[in-house]
């Protein structure tokens, strides 16, 4: 078995083989060609832990996650874990991931597969609201998704956006970066705008005109009491794409719009039922569009796998000896 850090995982591959390792699970998800038993979800006061499994016909995986919203007050990420690899025929553990590196990286193109096929065509700009771990990966990924000439950061801490411009500036030199002294200011000046947050409450404005044309990524919010969206949203979208449908049952940003009609259920679609109809991107381009990601295993899952085989072919990872 070997153990891949976060500076193996980057090296062993590049930004573009994890889109399209992402957008290659939405049709695995689809086909239904896995087994991913329903997450355990444990909370304990504020605090969660997951456990998330998935089997695919060429291997398996375990990633144990825990969510500790009050970490970055100790200047500790909220999200930290670990993933475990298997082969798929002998069960013998082959790989073990530094897990706040790989849920990042696979969230980040789980985002950015939606801005591939969802932004608008003349998205240049990208807006990320909360400066995490995650407000990073989202940004870097959205870069490999199209070819963006700004991003525009906020969050309420400012010393956390200028520091994550600071790092931005280290992976995407080519992009002009800048510290948004509002929300209301980012929205007027981007086209596709990211949420990264642990917010109870919106994080967007309630006003249909600052959101209208635009695309939105959700990423933040993972429990029912949780959201990032205002109801003015919801009154601008056809379709809500998610990642998985478990997504239905976890997530405030769609459990409180369907509870309070501001949508219909049929209004909720995968995104990999999108993909797989070959919908009319075109016409998607030209709304108002929202993707919500709360993650699944089998992301997980096919995303270390080719992390491996990448790593395995470079001889990176430090080797360990189980027995």
């Amino acid at each position: 078995m070997i153990y891949l850090t976060e500076k193996d995982i980057l090296e062993a591959v590049s930004l573009s083989d994890v889109l399209d390792a992402i957008e290659a699970s939405f049709d695995v998800y689809e086909r239904e060609e896995f087994h991913m038993p329903q997450r355990l979800h444990v909370d304990y006061e504020e605090n969660t832990l997951l456990l998330m499994p998935c089997f695919t016909k060429d291997c398996f995986g375990t990633k144990l996650v825990t969510l500790f919203p009050r970490n970055p007050e100790r200047d500790i990420p909220v999200l930290n874990g670990i993933m475990v690899l298997n082969d798929a025929e002998t069960g013998v553990p082959v790989a073990l991931f530094d897990g706040l590196a790989l849920t990042a990286m696979r969230t980040g193109a789980v985002g950015a597969v939606s801005i591939r096929h969802l932004a608008p065509k003349n998205t240049q700009s990208v807006g990320i609201i909360g400066a995490g771990v995650q407000g990073f990966y989202q940004a870097w990924l959205a870069c490999a998704a199209r070819n963006l000439t700004d991003i525009f950061v906020y969050d309420l801490r400012p010393q956390k956006t200028s520091a994550l411009i600071e790092k931005l500036s280290g992976v995407i030199p080519h992009v002009k970066l800048h510290q948004a002294a509002s929300v209301e200011e980012l929205l007027q000046q981007t086209q596709t705008v990211i949420t990264a947050t642990t917010s109870l409450e919106p994080v967007l404005p309630d006003k249909e005109e600052l959101l209208a044309g635009k695309h939105f990524v959700g990423i933040g919010s993972y429990k029912p009491n949780m959201r990032e969206f205002p109801r003015a949203l919801f009154n601008l979208v056809k379709v809500v794409y998610i990642d998985t449908d478990h997504a239905l049952k976890e997530s405030g940003d769609l459990i409180v719009p369907l509870r309070n009609n501001w949508i219909k259920e049929d209004q909720v679609m995968t995104l990999g039922r999108f993909l797989a109809e070959n919908k009319p991107r075109d016409e998607a381009k030209q709304e108002t569009t929202l993707f919500k990601s709360v993650g699944m295993a089998l992301f997980d899952v096919c995303v270390s796998k080719l992390i491996y085989e990448k790593a395995i072919q470079k001889g990176l990872g430090q080797k360990i000896i189980l027995r």
